[in-house]
Formats: structure tokens, sequence, C-alpha cells
């Protein structure tokens, strides 16, 4: 008997009563739900705490200021070192937040004025006439003549872009050249808008040296110029800087809400008739108005 005792209690298995299984089961579910360690992220070897998709977009954001004009996606995916799909991604993120606009008709991409407005700083006259020179192939094409957009810096007004008319008979404007500011239409357009503060000293400091028969010379006639032009918008060159040539041209504004240049169409006075002029005037309004939104500016533009 003893010995049949034996071999049956070596015989039978140890068991674990349901209620012992159930009581085991909320410790061993803790145990499965607690969470991998994770170690804390190391900061890069520069001590710099960086973001990939950041440091990235700011990448294309340089090589976008860089090249200072119009840049495709392939040549930005080429300089970046980006596939194609992640520049395209980025710059749509950039275009999204106002940093970058894509020009409609080539699909290439350039900064906005949102650089500039955060900064405080303003463009170089380069850089003006490299953003302008679609707006003055627009001029052209909708006057057929030729048409230029000058910029004021420090008491001078240049040309700063321009685009001759077709044909054998044109006025052909360089790029850099000064023009008075009493006696030509894009000169006359801008200092019209400046500061008063600004304006006052500027003032005595012109010489009226008459260019041709109509040159306003003295400054009270100057002045009355000017008022003339900040209540229409517009300003007109009559034959005042060289006989025979013609002129109108209207003020671009910054997103400061300064006029820091303009736009005109110019051509000889056989086609550049007064009925000629007024007919322009409203698309040379417009091209200015459009220019102006470019540069940031978001009030209501002179002559609207």
């Amino acid at each position: 008997m003893t010995t049949a005792k034996a071999n049956s209690a070596k015989k039978t298995p140890a068991r674990i009563t349901p209620a012992k299984t159930r009581s085991r089961l909320p410790e061993l579910a803790k145990k499965k739900a607690l969470p991998k360690t994770v170690s804390p992220p190391q900061e890069p070897p520069s001590g710099r705490v960086t973001h990939q998709s950041l440091e990235r977009g700011l990448q294309v954001l340089e090589i976008i200021a860089a090249t200072g004009s119009l840049i495709s996606l392939g040549e930005a995916s080429r300089r970046s070192g980006l596939h194609r799909s992640t520049t395209h991604h980025l710059l749509q993120s950039l275009v999204g937040v106002g940093y970058v606009r894509q020009d409609k008709k080539s699909r290439g991409y350039e900064l906005t004025s949102k650089l500039f407005e955060l900064s405080g700083r303003m463009w170089t006259p380069e850089q003006l006439g490299e953003i302008a020179q679609p707006f003055v192939a627009d001029l052209t094409r909708i006057s057929g003549e030729g048409a230029s957009m000058a910029a004021y810096r420090d008491g001078v007004v240049s040309i700063v872009a321009k685009r001759d008319a077709e044909g054998p008979v044109r006025v052909v404007q360089s790029v850099g050249a000064e023009r008075p500011i009493h006696a030509t239409a894009v000169a006359k357009a801008i200092v019209a808008f400046l500061p008063e503060a600004e304006l006052k000293g500027l003032l005595p400091r012109l010489r009226y040296e008459p260019y041709a028969p109509r040159t306003i010379t003295t400054q009270a006639a100057f002045i009355a110029e000017l008022q003339r032009i900040r209540i229409s918008g517009y300003a007109y060159d009559d034959e005042e800087h060289m006989e025979g040539l013609r002129c109108i041209a209207a003020p671009v504004f910054a997103y400061t809400g300064r006029a820091i240049g303009s736009l005109c169409v110019v051509g000889p006075r056989s086609r550049m008739t007064r009925q000629k002029l007024r007919e322009l005037r409203p698309g040379v309004l417009a091209v200015c108005k459009a220019l102006s939104k470019r540069l940031g500016w978001r009030g209501a533009s002179a002559g609207s």
C-alpha cells in the first residue's frame, strides 16, 4: 500500500487551481502593458537640437534667396540634394505659409515680401528690377510701346528694368540711367508720394534745369504738379524731358506703404497722343497695383 501510494503520488502532476490562475492574469497583463524604455534623444555634436523638415525647408529657402530670381523645381532639387518629391513638398509648404510664391506661367518659385517684412529690409535696385521685369513686359504688351521701372533711393531716381518696343521707331532706355526728378513722369510719380518731411527736405535741393521747352522750372509749379499727381494717382511727362517724347507713369508701393518706384510707358509723340495716354491710364494703374501687391502692399494703391 505504501509503495502504491508513493507511485501514485509520483505520477500525479502538479496542478494550479483556477483561482490562482485568475489572480496572476492582471499581474501578467500589467507586465505586458509596460512600454519599452526609450532613451532620450541625443543632441547633435554641435549642441543644436534640429528638426529635419525645418532644416530642409530653410535650406530650400536659402537656395531661392541666393538665386535672386525664379528657380525651377528641378533646379531646387539639384542644388539641395533632396529628392524631387521631397523638394516639391517643401516648396508647397513654403508657398502655403507665404514665404514663397509660384509663378503661374513658368511654374518657377521665388521669395515673397514676407522675409523682407520680418527683417525690415528693402530690396536693392537690382532685385527690384528682377521682380519688375514681367510687369514691365506686360506694359509693353498692352501698349505696344517701351516700358520701364524706376526706383528711388537717397534722392536719386534711376531705371532698374526696361523693355523696348518693337519696330524701327522706338524709345531706347538704359538700365542704371538716372532721371531728373522735376522733368520725368517716373520720378514725379514717386516723389509725389514721399513722406511730407522727406519731400520738404528734397525740394530745395532740386535744380530746375530746363531740358525742353515744356520742362517745369520753378518750385511752385513743381509743388502744384505733385499735388495733382497725388490726387489722380499718375504722372505725365508731356515732352518735359525730351522734346517729341511722352510718358505716363504711376507709383509702386512696398509693404511699408512707401512709394519705392514707378512703372511707365514711353513713346514718340506721334503715337503717344493725349487720347492714347488716357486710354493707357487704367492699364498702367492696374499693373502698378499688381506689382505693389507682389511687394507686400496691402492698402489701396494710388488712383484706385
